[in-house]
Parts: structure tokens; sequence; C-alpha cells
């Protein structure tokens, strides 16, 4: 059978997960020197509560390969034929560590038919190349086919976010302390995208969250495409104010033919906030595949 998996950095809406079984590799966050897994043994509500509580120590680090080679070999040992889209190499190893796993699992079961998929993308810009894929998959297209598309979505998928404040990026070296300092004094927000290599980058710094979410409508307006034909993704840390502004915004200027709306989970809200927010889509339209 033919199984398309991914992991909790692509932070999948539960309804999406539920309709089509998808099996979610969860991404480890420890919690003062505890270790839970985004989705599993912790959810994003408890989280950033936790997070919004500056005393508390939370780190995150990606799935390693003995955690990879738990989720494979249930896979091997059925027979199955498996895709498996993992978060972006640009912002953690993920992609390394499950294939190593792989060779692993392969040392048992040479037959086993895995295909790993550098997604080149975080959060649910990475969701909505997996939401793409179930989606041709309900209708019947067979591996090499979604193969195929996957290779198109990775390509054209855009995303752009901002956050409400500076200091997870400070923290996480992502920022200089003194840069972010006076950054969090001005209240400038970044405008940031991932950029075609899968590494976060700063587009511009506007002053105040709403500019920075308006900047955002302003990047999908420039460089989307056919907006009426797309699925469009929003994704927040947890921050219904900022999501429903987000929405009013974007709907004001496009009207997707599916809007879909996602918490940003553990693996990339630790590193962001809980004001995090941003917009995903394509800026090309694919007549073989959409």
């Amino acid at each position: 059978m033919l199984k398309i998996i991914t992991d909790s950095a692509t932070d999948m809406p539960r309804e999406i997960v539920e309709r089509f079984h998808l099996h979610v590799i969860p991404t480890p966050v420890v919690v003062d020197d505890v270790d839970y897994l985004d989705g599993a043994t912790i959810h994003t509500e408890e989280f950033y509560q936790i997070l919004d509580d500056v005393n508390r120590d939370i780190k995150t680090y990606h799935i390693n390969p003995d955690m990879f080679e738990q989720a494979f070999r249930p896979y091997a040992k059925n027979g199955d034929s498996v895709i498996y889209l993992c978060f972006s190499t640009g912002i953690a190893a993920t992609f390394n560590a499950a294939n190593l796993a792989r060779q692993a699992v392969l040392e048992d079961y040479p037959d086993f038919d895995l295909t790993i998929i550098d997604s080149k993308s975080a959060s649910l810009g990475f969701g909505l190349v997996v939401y793409k894929l179930l989606l041709l998959q309900e209708k019947g297209a067979d591996k090499e086919t979604l193969i195929r598309a996957a290779e198109f979505y990775v390509n054209h998928i855009r995303h752009v976010f901002t956050v409400s404040t500076l200091k997870y990026l400070i923290k996480g070296g992502r920022l200089s302390k003194v840069k972010g300092t006076a950054g969090e004094l001005l209240d400038m927000k970044p405008v940031l995208i991932v950029d075609s290599n899968g590494s976060l980058q700063v587009l511009k710094t506007v002053r105040g969250h709403k500019k920075s979410i308006k900047a955002l409508i302003d990047y999908v307006t420039e460089h989307i495409a056919e907006p009426n034909c797309q699925i469009v993704g929003i994704c927040h840390g947890e921050d219904p104010a900022a999501l429903e502004f987000t929405k009013e915004q974007l709907l004001g200027v496009i009207q997707p033919k599916e809007l879909i709306v996602s918490v940003v989970g553990c693996a990339i809200g630790a590193h962001t906030g809980r004001g995090i927010v941003g917009i995903v889509f394509f800026d090309a339209i694919s007549d073989e595949f959409d």
C-alpha cells in the first residue's frame, strides 16, 4: 500500500490529519529538561502557556535517526511503499536523520520502497505541500506522479510571516541582541520568508504588528498565482486576534478556492513566540496537478 507520511513541523490542521489518517511523526521539545513530543504528549495551548513564562527553559531538537527508524520499520515490515516529506534542511537536520534511519531499515528490509523528500518548507507551507499530495492520492495518483507533484509544489510554495516580539529570535541567535533590543524599543517587526533553499530570510522590517501583517498581504498579492484556484493557508501562534485580522485583510483582496488555518506547533513556535502569523500559498498553478 502507498503511504504518505510527514512530521509535526507541518503544523497540519487536525481535521486534515483525521480525514486522511495521516501519520505525523512528532518533533521533540524539551521543557525544563523533560522531553515531550509535539502534538502527542504536549499540545499547542499548553505549550504557549509555558512559553509565555520567561522562567521556563524550552529547547527543541530534530527527530533523530532512532525515532525515524521506529516510525519506518512497521511500513517496511508490512511491505508498504512510502513517501516521507520532511522539514526543510535549511532549518533543521531532519532530512539527514531520516536517511540514516532509511539505511538502517534497508539492512533488514532491502526491498523497502521509501522516498524521502526535502520540503524546503516550514510550518503550514510544508503542510500545504503534504495536503496537495494527499488530495492527489485521493484521486488515484500513483507514486511517480506524487513525486513529480511534490517537486513542483516544493519549487513553488511561498511562505511569508511576521512575529509580535523579537525576543525569541534573539534567544535563538537568529537576531543579534543589540539589533533585537533596539528593534523591540522601536516596535519594529520583521517580515520574513522561507527562500528557495528552505532557509529563513528577512524581507523587510516595519513598525507595528498590524503594519507587518499588512506587509504579508502585500507580499501575497504580489506573488500569488490565480488565487481563486488555490488553497491558501494561514498559521498563527495561538493568537486569535492576529488570526482574525489576517483573515480579514487577506480575504479583502483575494478569494481563494479554500482557506486552511493552523496553529504553529512547538518545533517553530519555540523560536518565534505566541505572536507569529504567516501566510502560505503557491506562485504557480499546474494543469497536471491542480
